[in-house]
């Protein structure tokens, strides 16, 4: 603490300078509580989050589109196939292929996950590296993304 005593003889002048003590003390008492408390906050499970990005789909003759309707059809581009077993046999041709075509996976909202899972299955099998799940983005996502954009610019 810091005290300004005048002596009887001097001036009776106001003492305009200011005092920092009390500033600093609750100053020190913040750095205390935050330096308490960050620890505390920063205890969790470590995740290793993907970011999320969307990514125009780039089309190249190559790629392959396989489409799972909502009855379980599947199309090898816009070809219905009879089943998993013709599906297997086309990808299998197409693995061997350098480099390997990627495969744009296209299911109905409705589609069973069983229907998606068979084609997914065929593909594993077929050891067909790169799949992409192609997706429609929902109203509230596609607005905010063209409002970033927006701003960016």
């Amino acid at each position: 603490m810091s005290m300004n005593v005048q002596l009887d003889g001097e001036d009776q002048a106001l003492n305009s300078t200011i005092n920092t003590t009390p500033l600093v003390d609750v100053m020190l008492v913040l750095l205390i509580i935050f330096l308490i408390t960050v620890p505390v906050i920063n205890k969790r499970v470590h995740v290793d989050l993907p970011d999320a990005a969307n990514v125009a789909t780039q089309t190249k003759p190559e790629n392959i589109v396989i489409s799972v309707t909502a009855n379980g059809d599947i199309y090898w581009n816009n070809s219905k196939l009879a089943d998993t077993t013709e599906l297997l046999k086309k990808l299998e041709e197409k693995a061997v292929v350098k480099p390997q075509p990627e495969i744009h996976l296209w299911a109905d909202r409705e589609a069973l996950f069983q229907s998606v899972g068979r084609v997914l299955y065929a593909i594993q099998r077929a050891a067909i590296v790169k799949v992409g799940f192609i997706t429609q983005p929902d109203a509230a996502s596609l607005a905010e993304s063209i409002a970033n954009s927006a701003q960016v610019r």
